[in-house]
């Protein structure tokens, strides 16, 4: 792929004001029965696992070679990274792919799940064994007319996921959770419901990566609001705290649907709250603040599988005018021809499908910094 050629991302990652994600495989597998309306309580029945370590095909474990692209524009080749050991856990939830008919998707699995876990998930094959289920995550059609029904479906869908997974999956290893989007907003409830009130739990929380899901904290701090005990990451020397943030490429406006206290992909009031309180703004390139250089790779076809723009994107958390947001610039140099990413759906949502892709390099890294600070 050359400096020039368009960057190939996730087919569809929409939300709304009530929006949520996904993730998917090649492989079509049977959905158990269950209403599409109204929400089951929580089961231990087995998911139906669209990424699970030692099958084929896993869209998680992919080929991850990619063009190295600078600003001359002459790629180079960069060597897929060794896949990780056995230690440490992810389990991925992907954003809102859906097209299915009805409120809340069915589990078998379709393209669009699948790309968006080849596409956000697989990279972290090289740090952890990723684990992503499928959910009844709201669609595409029912986001502004789901409600609070086809929300509590999906989220008791991953919760039988969750519950499964510890019970049967985990065996003690400690564990790292992704999220975008819908991904993320489900992610912080259960985190906030099932995790953060259980000590024995948070002593195997190593990062929780929460992109585009309005994550809240008190404003000027690190801790409080939404999570009680999990901080905002600010060091790769502390394991245990979340990664969270909305990126933009410049302030986002008044009816942002990101960034904002109380919108986006808030979920029932648990977020809702927004005096004195400000979205969290992690930078996944400086969690300690500042600016500094972002690691893209996007999904490309052809012979190599991905495409990274070294030194184009400058990434820094700003806040203003009510907003937080990880503000992301491109900086190009006289003659640079690499494409830069727009904000595809308007202003109002910013960089927001472009979330996982912009950083996914510096998410890595965190998450094995961070790993390596939960073993010592």
């Amino acid at each position: 792929m050359s400096g020039k050629a368009a960057i190939a991302l996730l087919p569809v990652m929409v939300v709304t004001a009530l929006g949520l994600a996904g993730c998917t495989s090649t492989t079509k597998q049977a959905a158990p029965g269950a209403s599409a309306t109204t929400a089951a309580p929580a089961t231990t029945a087995a998911p139906v696992w669209l990424c699970r370590p030692g099958t084929t095909p896993d869209p998680c474990q992919s080929d991850l070679a990619a063009d190295v692209v600078g600003a001359s524009g002459s790629p180079s080749v960069q060597a897929p990274p060794a896949p990780a050991g056995t230690q440490f856990d992810c389990f991925y939830v992907y954003p809102t792919v859906s097209s299915e008919k009805g409120p809340n998707a069915d589990l078998v699995i379709q393209p669009a799940e699948d790309a968006a876990a080849r596409a956000q998930a697989s990279w972290f094959s090289s740090v952890c064994r990723v684990w992503a289920p499928m959910y009844r995550q709201v669609t595409l059609s029912a986001l502004f007319s789901g409600g609070l029904p086809a929300i509590n479906t999906a989220y008791q869908s991953l919760l039988s996921d969750w519950q499964y997974y510890l019970a049967h999956v985990n065996d003690g290893r400690p564990f790292i959770l992704i999220g975008h989007s819908q991904g993320a907003a489900m992610l912080i409830r259960l985190i906030a419901e099932q995790i953060d009130p259980n000590p024995a739990l948070r002593a195997k929380l190593v990062a929780a990566v929460l992109a585009g899901g309005n994550l809240q904290v008190p404003t000027g701090q690190t801790v409080g609001a939404t999570f009680a005990h999990i901080p905002l990451c600010t060091s790769t020397s502390t394991a245990g705290c979340a990664i969270a943030y909305s990126s933009f490429g410049s302030p986002p406006p008044a009816n942002a649907l990101f960034g904002r206290p109380g919108t986006g992909v808030s979920l029932q009031s648990l977020q809702l709250t927004k005096a004195g309180q400000q979205v969290a703004c992690v930078n996944p390139a400086a969690l300690g603040g500042g600016a500094a250089w972002l690691t893209p790779y996007f999904p490309q076809t052809g012979a190599v599988p991905w495409v990274t723009y070294p030194q184009l994107y400058q990434a820094s958390c700003q806040s203003s005018g009510g907003a937080t947001w990880l503000q992301v610039s491109a900086e190009k140099t006289p003659g640079d021809s690499r494409p830069v990413v727009r904000a595809v759906a308007g202003p109002t949502w910013g960089y927001h499908e472009f979330d996982v892709n912009l950083a996914l390099g510096n998410l890595v890294g965190d998450v094995a910094g961070l790993e390596g600070a939960y073993q010592h």
